[in-house]
């Protein structure tokens, strides 16, 4: 297995013959977000499904998943409505599972208020568990929730969300802090912080001490907190090699 953090909350996942993207969100500009990171690294040949936790701008965006190739997209019951001219649209619920190749995704809880605005109706937001050779979890957009702690036994690799694009994050979402509290519940092998340092609203700064913060924090917490998960600061376009290890699964 290996995984490519794109940026923001943009994975690409490779695993068992399968190739996953989550969120994508690749443009320079969106809205009122200005890519600060670099050109997002182009996603060449077949995705085989694409994972969208919530309907949200900034992890639902039509124009980067013009950008993609995939076989099918995974969305939240009720977001498919948003994705009319795109084919291979499979819409779950919580505790729903897809099979993709040789691996199966399941959607799983998040804690997260969906409304894509201006006048969007609610739908739900999810996080997947990707069950593989190696077992992964990407938590799109949430807080702290107690169900993490019976989400995903042996748990190889969490992909958890830290920061965001302005200069606070406020409730449903992991701060470097509460991204460390989930690390006590869900006990991965390693952990990938994402949605950070990537996007910034118009007008904040853009100094490279400032993007790098949350994730320095967070390292800094979860040692104290979570000591015996490995935490990998990645920085957007570079790739993990997930290495194998038995581990009793439930």
């Amino acid at each position: 297995m290996r995984i490519t953090w794109v940026g923001h909350s943009t994975v690409l996942v490779e695993a068992d013959g399968v190739r996953l993207l989550t969120d994508p969100l690749l443009r320079p500009r969106v809205g009122h977000l200005r890519r600060v990171a670099g050109p997002a690294p182009a996603i060449s040949g077949e995705i085989d499904a694409v994972l969208l936790s919530h309907v949200h701008w900034d992890h639902l965006d039509l124009r980067s998943l013009d950008l993609v190739t995939a076989g099918r997209l995974v969305v939240p019951r009720g977001a498919g409505r948003l994705l009319g001219r795109f084919e291979g649209v499979v819409e779950v619920d919580e505790g729903e599972s897809v099979t993709i190749g040789q691996l199966t995704v399941r959607a799983t809880h998040a804690e997260h208020h969906t409304r894509r605005l201006p006048l969007g109706a609610t739908t739900p937001a999810l996080g997947y568990l990707i069950d593989a050779s190696r077992r992964v979890y990407f938590a799109g957009d949430t807080d702290v929730f107690d169900g993490m702690r019976e989400l995903a036994p042996a748990l190889d690799l969490a992909l958890l969300p830290i920061d965001g694009w302005g200069p606070r994050v406020g409730p449903g979402h992991l701060d470097p802090r509460r991204a460390a509290e989930a690390l006590q519940l869900l006990e991965p092998r390693i952990a990938v912080p994402i949605h950070w340092g990537t996007y910034r609203r118009l007008g904040l700064s853009r100094d490279p001490a400032t993007l790098r913060e949350p994730a320095i924090r967070f390292q800094r917490i979860a040692a104290e907190l979570a000591p015996g998960v490995e935490i990998r600061i990645l920085v957007p376009g570079e790739r993990l090699e997930v290495p194998s290890v038995e581990r009793a699964r439930s």
